[in-house]
């Protein structure tokens, strides 16, 4: 069975960036993908572009739509972030052959050092403004992050798959069990759910010195504000953990008071992350560009590893770094 990027030639690429009358000067870069094609191409101006191929059947128009309109209205109020380009028209999402497609100004820079006090406050401070501006209207066609739900469906898609020996598929059972019975203790209240970039961890953010922007929205959602906290804090040092977050709300309160009364929140989101990307890989499994860059999937060892990472988080869940 072919896979949905299976007729994305390089010569379809082009056609596609050529039928918007922009013109490569030679062959797009392959950058670093899987649920989207994102390429590097540089025009016959000298300006290079980001070209993203959407995966068929994942997001309908209009959810795409509502990302790109999202983009540009933090951009409007001075967000630092990267709009899609849009044509003549206003159109931000085109068409070509089977595929959807959309181009955004290349965005170069590097990732924060979590190690950088100024780093961290540049990121909160980043973070603050999105927010600012996300909590005053709200997305109709992206989803909700719903964290119990959420884990019930990637529990079955994993087990469906048949990776798991008989034993580990009971000692998943068990811990997702109890990862579940933990999250079903932590109530959002509505009021607390904003727009959200939904993915937040640093290959979405690119600047240098203390100048960042946050790129790659695909994943934007509505979710409590923590959800674009978290990822940046590390999971293995609760003194550091204690001492960059810190820097992190003085940066965020810049522009408004932080979330503390979310911070509850944290293990049970990175829970979830770590519950879904494996359920992920697993779906994603018949696309040929997952076994060549997640080989280790297919090995019983991932699963066991995996196993106890979700029984050592059951334990943070039970005594969060927050209260350390």
């Amino acid at each position: 069975m072919s896979h949905p990027f299976s007729s994305l030639s390089p010569d379809l690429v082009m056609s596609a960036v050529e039928s918007l009358d922009i013109w490569p000067a030679g062959e797009p870069f392959a950058l670093n993908s899987y649920e989207n094609r994102v390429l590097l191409f540089r025009d016959d101006d000298g300006k290079n572009w980001i070209v993203k191929f959407y995966r068929p059947g994942r997001w309908s128009d209009s959810a795409i739509q509502e990302e790109h309109d999202f983009l540009q209205e933090l951009v409007d109020q001075q967000v630092p972030v990267v709009a899609p380009w849009r044509d003549k028209a206003g159109t931000s999402l085109h068409y070509f052959k089977a595929f959807r497609f959309t181009l955004f100004p290349h965005c170069p820079g590097q990732a924060p050092e979590l190690d950088n006090p100024s780093h961290l406050f540049a990121m909160g401070e980043l973070l603050g403004r999105l927010h600012q501006v996300s909590a005053k209207k709200a997305f109709h066609h992206r989803p909700r992050l719903e964290m119990a739900s959420g884990i019930l469906d990637a529990q079955q898609r994993v087990l469906a798959s048949h990776w798991m020996s008989p034993h580990q598929r009971r000692a998943y059972d068990r811990v997702i069990e109890k990862v579940y019975q933990q999250l079903t203790k932590h109530n959002v209240p509505a009021s607390s759910i904003i727009r959200c970039h939904g993915d937040c961890h640093l290959g979405n953010v690119l600047g240098r010195d203390e100048q960042f922007t946050l790129v790659d929205f695909d994943d934007c959602t509505m979710a409590p504000a923590m959800q674009d906290i978290w990822m940046l804090l590390p999971t293995d040092d609760p003194q550091g953990w204690r001492s960059q977050l810190s820097e992190i709300i003085e940066g965020y309160e810049q522009t408004g008071p932080f979330p503390t009364d979310q911070m509850a929140l944290i293990e049970p989101l990175r829970s979830y992350r770590l519950i879904r990307h494996s359920a992920w890989l697993v779906s994603r499994w018949d696309d040929p560009a997952f076994p060549r860059a997640f080989p280790w999937l297919a090995d019983s060892g991932y699963w066991d590893q995996h196993i106890r990472q979700l029984e050592q988080q059951c334990l943070q869940l039970e005594n969060p770094r927050w209260l350390a």
